[in-house]
């Protein structure tokens, strides 16, 4: 293990996500396979569950313990226990695989708000996010959609983002989960630049990168050839480039959507800033769908999650790939040891 990463103060703790979903099978397979590779990490979760889950990936030689806020695990963590925060006391028998319902959902939200509140008081160095419902956190009367809405509002935070987060691509997003309809219409000056300094900063902060280099993604094809094919390029997303520039921000654009990837994926670019969701994630999910890691940006405490859902279809299975499970605890670790560093300086 990384030095720097065993100067962490507090373990790294991981949310369960769906009792019915995926979340503690993938959870089971990355701490059992890959504990060498981390810092010590508690599971906010469900001690039977978790049982239930161990059994179904065979890996009967891990040790399922309870772990209360505080505990010193740091000189006696070993390979072969997995450490459990509680937070809930489920029946596997009425939590059947693949069947979300309030109860999931309530569950769901007890973990999540568990890990927010140690990281704010410091008994936790970062968070990392198993898969959850959005039909779950429904049925059981909450009104966020998700888990980054959930933590801008516990931890008040009004300018964040999602970033995707690989070995080859980093991308972030101007608009996400909008018709491609309205993606012109909420396209702004200052909600574009806003995505550009919010990224330039995470970059710095979280991924340890002095001077960050940005690639600013066009809207249409071929950056709108000069008006051509659209004005958006001149009325909106070259402005918010040029005022970038004069903040002291590193940024080409706007880069045509069809080259400014696979420029960045061959190193040219830190990140790249699009404009709607799929124009991002298509490129990173090519690249990055076993190993991608969702970040989001921006909050005063450290979050990565899996880049996928809770995969109902294959949940209960043993089947389920925990890749990018692995490479969301490991990215958590880094972004919390740089943010400690960042503080020194």
């Amino acid at each position: 293990m990384d030095k720097l990463i065993k100067s962490l103060a507090a373990p790294i703790v991981i949310t369960m996500g769906c009792p019915s979903g995926i979340g503690p099978e993938i959870i089971l397979k990355a701490l059992g396979q890959h504990s060498k590779r981390f810092p010590p990490a508690v599971v906010i979760g469900d001690v039977k569950i978790l049982q239930r889950a161990r059994d179904l990936t065979n890996i009967q030689q891990l040790r399922i313990e309870p772990w209360n806020p505080g505990q010193d695990i740091w000189g006696d963590a070993q390979e072969d226990v997995i450490y459990v925060y509680p937070a809930t006391t489920l029946s596997p028998d009425d939590i059947e695989p693949g069947r979300p319902g309030a109860e999931t959902g309530r569950a769901s939200f007890t973990y999540i708000s568990t890990a927010i509140d140690m990281c704010l008081s410091g008994k936790a160095s970062a968070m990392v996010t198993a898969p959850i419902s959005k039909m779950g956190l429904k049925l059981a009367g909450y009104t966020w959609p998700g888990h980054t809405e959930i933590l801008a509002e516990k931890t008040k935070t009004k300018d964040f983002l999602m970033m995707m987060a690989g070995q080859r691509l980093n991308v972030t997003l101007v608009t996400i989960h909008v018709p491609l309809s309205q993606v012109s219409a909420l396209l702004s000056k200052d909600r574009v630049l806003k995505t550009i300094e919010i990224t330039h900063l995470g970059l710095k902060r979280d991924f340890g990168i002095k001077r960050p280099r940005i690639a600013l993604c066009g809207l249409n094809p071929h950056a709108g050839e000069e008006g051509m094919f659209g004005t958006e390029e001149i009325d909106i997303i070259k402005p918010a480039c040029q005022t970038a520039r004069k903040l002291g921000i590193d940024i080409q654009g706007p880069m045509p959507p069809d080259t400014v990837f696979y420029k960045a994926a061959q190193g040219y670019f830190d990140a790249v800033v699009c404009q709607y969701h799929d124009q991002g994630l298509i490129p990173f999910k090519l690249l990055h769908f076993r190993d991608g890691v969702n970040v989001t940006l921006g909050l005063p405490i450290v979050r990565t999650s899996v880049d996928h859902g809770t995969a109902y279809d294959i949940a209960g299975t043993g089947k389920a790939d925990a890749s990018s499970l692995v490479s969301a605890i490991g990215l958590a670790a880094k972004i919390a040891v740089n943010r400690a560093k960042s503080l020194l300086q």
